[in-house]
């Protein structure tokens, strides 16, 4: 894909990447952060321009509170909050602005000065990635707009659009980088259906996921491998599972989380059987990794389950799914040009 990019450019490029790659994903753990704190709402306006420095006054400080008390998540559910308090749900919000703006400029200003030196035919991909990172700016406020009229928390559809596009712009980012720091070899390979779908499987699980986390659906049904005394949740019905409301619906959307994470247990065991069974050599050190992660994936899950969702363990299980993402394009990628 860049071959006609010299070596030192490459190494440049290839660190600009690595050091994007580590940026966003950290802006996806503050972002859960931001809403596992429920500081999501606490800024009620875009402020483009305006927001990139905080309140320096009391009075500031007093403004951005008195707009926080004209929504429902104040009027209904923090209604007793004090300043104090909302100063805290506050820099959750503002960093994780911030922390947007960031990344846009830091992404801009490197891929200007390589369009100087390279031209723009050879940085397409990057412009479309850049672009992704304006998209979903728009669509973070696209979410805070759902829960400042009716409901105390943002929609919940709403919040899966925008983790799945942080979880693009990672992999695009990630994918590039391996197109110039991995060497393009023929070797025998896995079908491309297989990693390809197991992939859509990881990017499913994350929609699901962010479903869970928007209706926090992960404080109910704090049992496993049961959930309460059975297996399907008794608060719903089996045909439930082939309607539109399902996703509506918390406990079968944690239901399906469940079952979605055992497919893709599966669904793995098939791959690592192929790996063996055919001895691809150069498979194995991918697929040990991404059985390591799903592992990890799969313990923090059920640690976040039995806990109730709590913090600590929920911010961990999503920053697993980062390197479980990771782990699935490093494979896909080793098996489709190594």
């Amino acid at each position: 894909m860049y071959t006609e990019i010299n070596t030192k450019m490459k190494i440049y490029i290839s660190n600009w990447l690595l050091f994007m790659f580590f940026l966003v994903a950290a802006m996806i753990v503050v972002g859960g952060l931001t809403r596992l704190t429920d500081s999501g709402l606490s800024i009620t306006e875009w402020e483009f321009f305006k927001g990139f420095f905080p309140p320096i006054n009391n009075d500031a400080w007093l403004a951005y509170f008195d707009s926080y008390k004209q929504i429902p998540e104040f009027k209904i559910q923090n209604y007793s909050m004090t300043l104090s308090e909302f100063k805290v749900i506050f820099w959750w919000e503002w960093a994780h602005r911030f922390f947007g703006r960031f990344i846009g400029l830091t992404f801009l200003i490197p891929l200007i000065f390589f369009t100087t030196k390279l031209g723009l035919k050879k940085l397409y991909n990057f412009y479309f990635i850049f672009f992704l990172i304006c998209f979903q700016g728009f669509l973070g406020w696209y979410m805070v707009q759902s829960g400042l009229v009716k409901d105390i928390d943002v929609s919940h559809f709403r919040l899966s659009i925008h983790l799945l596009f942080a979880f693009i712009i990672l992999s695009l980012i990630f994918w590039n980088y391996l197109s110039l720091v991995s060497p393009n070899k023929k070797e025998k390979k896995i079908n491309n259906y297989i990693p390809e779908f197991f992939l859509l499987l990881i990017f499913l699980q994350i929609i699901i996921g962010a479903f869970v986390s928007g209706m926090d659906a992960g404080k109910i049904y704090n049992t496993w491998p049961l959930m309460g005394n059975s297996y399907f949740p008794d608060d719903s019905k089996f045909i439930s599972l082939f309607k539109l409301s399902v996703f509506n619906d918390p406990s079968l959307v944690q239901y399906l989380h469940r079952n979605l994470a055992y497919l893709i247990l599966i669904i793995y065991i098939i791959i690592s059987y192929i790996t063996y069974r055919n001895k691809f050599f150069y498979l194995f050190k991918p697929v040990i990794i991404l059985g390591l992660i799903i592992l990890l994936q799969i313990i923090l899950g059920i640690l976040t389950v039995l806990s109730g969702a709590s913090i600590i363990t929920a911010s961990l299980h999503q920053f697993s799914s980062i390197l479980l993402i990771t782990s699935s394009l490093y494979f896909l990628y080793k098996n489709r040009f190594s």
